[in-house]
């Protein structure tokens, strides 16, 4: 730790990144996306290709992998006075009440729109009313019955504003071991794994175990604030259930590593870890809730001894969590060397595997 880690400044987390490196489209097959290796011991970095991944697995190693779903969270619906209204579902509070991101004019508590693409069905006219005013755009709305049984007709998958093409197979948004509906984005590190590469890896011996998070559009905010340790980091809900902890605990037991697939896997770990009492002899025990940890460096790990991740936005908690992983100053020289290479940033990106 050098002196200067007391005077830590957003600014330090940011780089240059051309428009032209952020992927807008997904690598087919999946696995075909390119994978940067980084060593951290020696600084040493290597340029595969995703499936390559199996070269750098043991046996007895443990991959934990975040189950979670996307939703089709993008809702339009119109006002009595027919002005569109774009609605962004963030999080269920209740089954008719959901934490959401609203686009349009007037917006007030009291103010009631109907969903679009069932309007007009009499039989099945959904509104939604605006109950609370939240921060910015943000509203807490009610609707007038559960509205996630109307996902398949109504709800759009959101991608990131930073991707402009259309999605032709919604799917590709999806993890192939997605099951437990609930987030606002997908853990995008998980998209690049097949079913065939993750059988690979279990003929080799590497485990697999699985959590969720369901993550929040505000993991990908740009932290505004100049001193990081000031930014408020919103919670999401997790569950590490009972059968992870034990593999985790039998493989740190046997010396294997645990390999953290995506940040909000890493989230889930160690914001599980940091709850509960520090022991000689570390147990991992089960948890379901909300976790809001924000890991910035300085941070010492307590679970995760690897982490596949991809490429993240200047400035993001999640950047500073890699920093935190590896190193400020060796991650910024990673990211310049992979711009310069050509690799693919964000969502639809490439994937660093950072050792």
């Amino acid at each position: 730790m050098g002196l200067n880690d007391h005077f830590m400044k957003t600014s330090d987390f940011d780089y240059l990144l051309p428009e032209s490196s952020i992927a807008q489209t997904p690598a087919e097959p999946r696995d075909s996306s390119r994978l940067l290796v980084l060593h951290r011991d020696t600084g040493e970095l290597e340029h595969r290709i995703f499936r390559d991944v199996t070269d750098y697995l043991n046996a007895g190693d443990l991959l934990v992998l975040n189950q979670t779903r996307v939703i089709p969270a993008r809702i339009y619906a119109r006002k009595e006075t027919g002005g569109r209204v774009e609605i962004l579902l963030l999080r269920r509070r209740d089954p008719l009440t959901w934490e959401a991101l609203v686009g349009g004019k007037g917006l007030r508590v009291g103010k009631r729109v109907v969903i679009e693409e069932l309007e007009g069905q009499s039989s099945q006219t959904v509104q939604a009313e605006i109950f609370e005013l939240l921060n910015g755009a943000e509203r807490l709305i009610r609707f007038s019955e559960p509205i996630e049984p109307y996902f398949s007709r109504v709800g759009h998958v959101p991608l990131p504003p930073y991707i402009h093409e259309k999605l032709d197979d919604p799917e590709r948004y999806q993890t192939v071991y997605a099951k437990e509906p609930g987030s606002a984005a997908a853990p995008t590190a998980g998209l690049h794994f097949t079913p065939r590469l993750l059988e690979e890896l279990q003929v080799k011996g590497v485990r697999i175990a699985y959590v969720t998070l369901h993550v929040g559009l505000d993991t990908f905010a740009p932290v505004t604030e100049e001193n990081p340790e000031e930014h408020k980091i919103h919670t999401e809900w997790c569950e590490l259930p009972q059968e992870t902890a034990d593999a985790i605990n039998e493989t740190r037991k046997r010396g294997g590593r645990v390999i953290a697939v995506g940040t909000t896997s890493v989230r889930t770990l160690e914001g599980v870890a940091t709850l509960q009492p520090s022991n000689t002899e570390f147990q991992l025990q089960p948890f379901m809730g909300e976790t809001s940890i924000f890991i910035l460096p300085g941070y010492q790990f307590k679970v995760v001894d690897a982490l596949i991740t991809n490429f993240h936005l200047p400035k993001s908690s999640l950047i500073m969590l890699v920093s935190a992983f590896a190193g400020r100053e060796k991650i910024l020289e990673t990211y310049r060397i992979a711009v310069e290479e050509g690799y693919r940033f964000y969502s639809f990106g490439d994937a660093t595997l950072i050792l």
